[in-house]
């Protein structure tokens, strides 16, 4: 009898981890966020529903091949986006300072977000593994970035009315904008 408690207890204990670590899809509810910016200010989720599109981007790692790239595409629609009444967030899992850097070296004009440890991440349901750090020269200094946690690459497109329209947990660094562009133009 103690045995079958033990079990059932196991498996239940089972569902609410694996519901509690669930990815977000097309059709979900966002709930509240909020986390560090690039400038070290708290942005938040709230003060964009009911008012702006919200494209949130999760990417591996500032300073890096295809998350400049990404990064790029976004900063280089940025007049597309706004027709579209949209704001893009990137998050991963580097430090303010990171994310500074990463926006001064390539003229980001979108927030990037921190979330070292994983809790924007866990709340869309984006795997994550141990960060790292990686070395870069910018502006003619070596830097030294490094992230808490390191993101799959994952995008979702939230509507005014904070309900998840488009997810892709399969991005392509180089195709993600123009998927996203596609998106919001039939909202």
């Amino acid at each position: 009898m103690k045995f079958k408690r033990t079990s059932i207890a196991l498996a239940i204990i089972a569902m609410i981890s694996s519901l509690a670590s669930a990815s977000l899809d097309v059709g979900n509810a966002i709930g509240s966020f909020a986390a560090n910016d690039d400038t070290g200010n708290l942005w938040s989720l709230d003060e964009h529903i009911g008012k702006k599109n919200v494209v949130v981007y999760f990417y591996p790692a500032a300073m890096t091949g295809g998350c400049t790239k990404q990064a790029c595409a976004y900063r280089d629609e940025s007049s597309t986006l706004n027709d579209l009444d949209a704001v893009v967030i990137g998050v991963s899992g580097d430090s303010v300072n990171n994310l500074k850097l990463f926006k001064e070296a390539h003229g980001l004009n979108f927030t990037l977000l921190s979330d070292i440890n994983g809790t924007i991440a866990e709340l869309f349901g984006v795997a994550t593994r141990d960060g790292g750090s990686i070395e870069r020269e910018i502006a003619g200094a070596a830097h030294t970035l490094t992230r808490g946690i390191t993101t799959m690459r994952w995008t979702f497109v939230i509507d005014k009315q904070g309900n998840v329209v488009y997810k892709d947990d399969a991005v392509k660094a180089t195709e993600d904008t123009s998927n996203v562009l596609a998106q919001l133009k039939k909202l």
